[in-house]
């Protein structure tokens, strides 16, 4: 028998469909949802651009020169995975190529310049650089002995100049009009004290480096996030009014600021403050007289997204995220992300 959109309707708005996975002291229920082709005999549940368009939605939560969190709601696991995949592997930076005497080293060392500046560089001529496509550092230094130094110092800081090779020796050598374009940017690494080598008296590093536009599909260097992260939206309900002692033990189970406690009437009242702060640790429910006035959940298809960047340019890149155009992936929802400032 063919299932009508009713029946359907209210099979998900009864209790045996929920949209939030409940946690228990023993496991996660209601892991797994209905809403998917096939479920139904006869019901055409497959995916559709306009719902899609029409539920989903993503806000802006955090953004600094080191991390950016945003939010994005209706939608499921597979589309976040997407997302994070093409941040991972799609959006371009420019990194240090042929890096054959310092390897990963050099290779790894982020660099501060907006790539949308650049354009790839043609395979047919990869062994030369121009101003448009390769931006060259330079890194020259050596190691001598400290005159000023004590007989009897043991201490590699006081008996070497130069020991330490830091990323901040690392310097940008314009190549051709590049002077003059990017007067106003500051090229070079993005952290400055990023260890690259220790030398000793006699030995020294002189090197030319070539960096070049790339995705982290070609290489890990490239890509312009560290680890990716995600979790599901927490949603904690009381059952009943907690006061007293009581309050303040719930107060004392959940990280700072997802309980507060109101004064009612001359008692502690607990209540939730905020529950996207909490981090599921479930401690409440190990009090046998705390665990059955609290419901714990996560919102299935909310999510909280992290990405720690390196600057403010790669950040930049990010929030375009012009790879999703090329997908057809763009929605009217990713405005927010792209205007934000």
């Amino acid at each position: 028998m063919a299932a009508s959109s009713k029946n359907v309707e209210e099979i998900r708005k009864s209790d045996s469909f929920c949209l939030y996975l409940i946690l228990t002291d023993l496991c996660v229920w209601k892991v797994h949802t209905t809403d998917f082709p096939g479920n139904y005999p006869n019901f055409d549940d497959s995916w559709d651009m306009a719902k899609f368009k029409k539920n989903f939605q993503i806000d802006l939560m955090h953004l600094d020169e080191s991390q950016m969190e945003f939010e994005h709601d209706g939608s499921g696991c597979s589309h976040h995975q997407c997302l994070q995949k093409i941040l991972l592997a799609e959006v371009p930076t420019m990194a240090i190529e042929k890096d054959e005497v310092l390897a990963h080293r050099l290779g790894l060392i982020p660099i501060k310049a907006d790539p949308r500046l650049f354009e790839y560089r043609n395979s047919a001529t990869e062994n030369e650089g121009s101003e448009i496509d390769t931006i060259q550092l330079q890194l020259k230094i050596s190691c001598s002995r400290n005159p000023a130094s004590s007989k009897d110092s043991s201490d590699p800081r006081e008996l070497y100049l130069n020991h330490m090779v830091y990323s901040k020796d690392i310097h940008w050598v314009p190549i051709g009009n590049q002077a003059d374009v990017f007067a106003n940017c500051s090229i070079g690494p993005v952290h400055g004290d990023i260890l690259i080598a220790q030398l000793r008296p006699g030995q020294e590093l002189d090197i030319i480096m070539h960096c070049i536009k790339g995705i982290g599909k070609d290489h890990a260097k490239f890509s312009p996030v560290a680890t990716a992260s995600y979790r599901l939206l927490p949603e904690i309900t009381l059952l009943e009014p907690v006061e007293g002692e009581k309050a303040e033990r719930l107060q004392r189970c959940f990280f700072r600021g997802v309980i507060d406690l109101e004064d009612s009437n001359g008692k502690k009242v607990a209540k939730v403050a905020n529950s996207r702060l909490d981090t599921c640790s479930r401690e409440v429910l190990r009090h046998d007289d705390l665990k059955n006035v609290v419901k714990l959940g996560r919102h299935r298809d909310h999510f909280i997204c992290t990405f720690p960047v390196w600057t403010r340019v790669h950040r930049d890149n990010i929030k375009l995220v012009p790879v999703m155009e090329q997908r057809q992936l763009r929605m009217t929802g990713f405005d927010r992300l792209e205007g934000a400032s």
